[in-house]
């Protein structure tokens, strides 16, 4: 997903090799918070990945959380892209189709990484709840117009969806050997979402 800067004030431009480090760091520490978990992984290994010295990581993020936030607020914007170049796509029920599949990728590589947010500033943080807004809008705006074009359930809500694909999450993440269960239980999901099950 695209590039994002840490919460906070804006960060004045980057030169383009500071930028490719940047993007590097960004990219090795989701990589790692998916696979081990926020918590278990040192920045001396997240910046031997990105291919970068320790010092270059520091520089782009002089602490740990700043890392955190921003590989979180990285990930809530390409969801949010993503969901603004579907929303005027042909088909509104294969957009919200995939979005909600995108959606479940980020939520089970995201709930380490959202544990030790919380962790360390609380549950109710305007980081983690404007997050949670953009993500919420942008499921309402797919659902709706799938709704409009008659592709969608009507009686279906943004936090049936939300319910739904949480309970995705959950489960598949905790049955990691059978790497076809998320997407099997994702196109439950959508059948029984879409009309006509398209998705």
């Amino acid at each position: 997903m695209g590039a994002a800067e840490p919460a906070g004030s804006p960060a004045p431009p980057k030169r383009a090799d500071a930028r490719r480090n940047y993007e590097r760091l960004l990219t090795a520490a989701a990589a790692a918070f998916a696979e081990h978990g926020a918590d278990d992984v040192s920045l001396e290994e997240i910046a031997r990945r990105a291919g970068v010295g320790i010092g270059t990581l520091y520089r782009h993020f002089p602490a740990r959380q700043a890392l955190l936030e921003a590989v979180y607020k990285d990930q809530v914007d390409g969801l949010d892209v993503l969901g603004a170049k579907l929303a005027v796509s042909e088909s509104p029920g294969a957009a919200l189709a995939e979005w909600l599949r995108a959606f479940v990728t980020f939520g089970r590589a995201k709930r380490s990484l959202s544990a030790a947010l919380v962790s360390t500033m609380g549950r109710d943080a305007a980081f983690l709840s404007a997050s949670r807004a953009i993500l919420r809008q942008r499921a309402e705006e797919l659902l709706r117009r799938a709704q409009d074009a008659g592709e969608a359930r009507q009686d279906v809500t943004a936090d049936d969806l939300l319910g739904l694909t949480h309970g995705v999450i959950m489960v598949t993440d905790a049955d990691p050997a059978d790497a076809q269960r998320q997407e099997r239980m994702i196109s439950c999901v959508i059948g029984g979402l879409l009309v006509g099950n398209r998705g």
